[in-house]
């Protein structure tokens, strides 16, 4: 196979701060945070069902997702990539990982106070929650203004309209509009400090000050269930401000299996009690995704532990995989093939060649054929698990062979270059499969 010394025009067409995140991101053996359009493979048999899904949800729907691969089989891509769609039609999107002792789902108040810290859109990075809730009452100013109010009953007009769009909320969770209003009124007073320790509480963050509660008319701390009504406040927020809704991500459920029994079964059961909340309809702009390992959805220690749980999320996958029906509530990610991680190689070289110094050298020397040679050994020494091996595989492609492409006129890797992976780089998924054979004596066919 060859290829053109013309890099695609998709990556072409990309910016160079884009082209620059990714393949930094890559380099470093992560998965990018933007710029997963540049990269996707394979993912087309999933845009049209999915766009449905976000605009149905942009249009006042709800909806929920589980992401079922296996360690290596883009899970993490997957939902940085929908996301990315969903914040190009105008969502907020927040991802949030489901961790025993930083995260546990059984405690939904820490699940959205990582909501809010991980919260972003277009125009914010994370921590959005703060320009979101600005826009917010910027929009309840010029609503009032354009219904005719005065300047000087301004004040009066906006606590009107604040109390008529947070009226379902607060009929859950009274504390949040009182949050806002105490937010509001310290930044009136010039009270900067008072401010933003409301808006922190309100962001579900613990240990605020007394006085800035007091001040704010707020108690305690937020609780598992007042979670759920601060999450259908935000949601109103964000509606409001010009967002199109939420797109919230739990990543990595399936560690619920490695806890104690007893948080292992609240766990699920939240999770449970919000997927029944999502289809009920109280979260209208919410798009909520899961991603787990097939362990997680059909053992014993995970989704089927809990029956009304496991009945939910029942998806047939007896069938090819080419019949998997997206619009199912679980989607099957099957990993890589080694035909799919080429692609996704010479993708990656295309993408390099357009911001490199020597794209014609990169070109000849990283050939498709090279790619596939990579590959193979990348795999090779994880044991012949092609699907475990993207990660490697691109952190290797770009760190040890395009990058010295493009700054050694007189490098060229099948002369200079033999794979080595060292224990240190691996996650321990990795580890485990890495064969018995030393990886220092894996070399690449000259």
């Amino acid at each position: 196979m060859n290829v053109s010394t013309a890099p695609s025009s998709r990556s072409a067409q990309a910016s160079t701060a884009r082209r620059r995140a990714v393949i930094d991101a890559l380099r470093r053996g992560a998965v990018p945070e933007t710029g997963l359009d540049l990269l996707a493979t394979g993912l087309g048999r999933f845009e049209t069902a999915l766009d449905d899904e976000l605009n149905a949800v942009a249009s006042g729907a709800s909806v929920f997702k589980a992401v079922r691969g296996e360690y290596g089989s883009g899970k993490t891509f997957f939902t940085r990539w929908l996301g990315e769609r969903a914040k190009r039609l105008g969502f907020a999107v927040a991802e949030v990982q489901i961790s025993e002792t930083e995260t546990p789902l059984h405690r939904l108040e820490s699940v959205y106070r990582r909501l809010t810290e991980r919260l972003s859109t277009a125009s914010f990075p994370p921590s959005a929650l703060r320009p979101v809730v600005d826009a917010w009452f910027y929009a309840l100013e010029e609503d009032a203004l354009a219904a005719g109010a005065r300047e000087e009953d301004l004040a009066d007009e906006v606590e009107i309209l604040l109390a008529a769009r947070l009226a379902e909320v607060s009929r859950h969770a009274p504390s949040f509009a009182t949050a806002l209003r105490g937010y509001r009124s310290a930044l009136a007073a010039g009270d900067e400090a008072t401010a933003a320790a409301v808006l922190a509480w309100l962001g579900g963050q613990p240990h605020v000050a007394a006085a800035a509660r007091r001040s704010a008319g707020v108690r305690g701390d937020l609780d598992h269930f007042g979670a759920l009504g601060f999450l259908q406040g935000l949601l109103t927020v964000l509606r409001d401000s010009g967002h199109r809704g939420l797109f919230m991500v739990l990543d990595e459920v399936e560690t619920l299996q490695r806890v104690r029994s007893d948080a292992r079964d609240k766990a699920l059961n939240a999770l449970r009690q919000l997927i029944d909340e999502v289809h009920s309809g109280r979260f209208p702009g919410l798009y909520l995704v899961i991603t787990g390992t097939p362990a997680f959805y059909d053992g014993r220690q995970g989704v089927q532990r809990l029956a009304p749980l496991a009945q939910r999320l029942a998806t047939d996958f007896t069938t090819d995989p080419r019949f998997d029906n997206p619009r199912a509530v679980q989607l099957r990610l099957p990993g890589f093939t080694q035909e799919s991680l080429i692609e996704l190689g010479g993708s990656i070289r295309d993408l390099y060649m357009a911001g490199a110094t020597a794209p014609d050298r990169i070109a000849a020397l990283a050939s498709d054929a090279y790619i596939a040679e990579l590959a193979g050994a990348v795999g090779g020494a994880l044991g012949g698990k092609t699907g475990v091996a993207p990660r490697l595989f691109l952190k290797k492609l770009v760190g040890d062979v395009l990058d010295r492409i493009d700054q050694f006129e007189d490098f060229d890797p099948r002369r200079h270059y033999q794979l080595t992976i060292i224990n240190s780089e691996m996650t321990d998924v990795e580890r485990n499969l890495t064969v018995a054979v030393s990886a220092d004596d894996i070399a690449l066919d000259v």
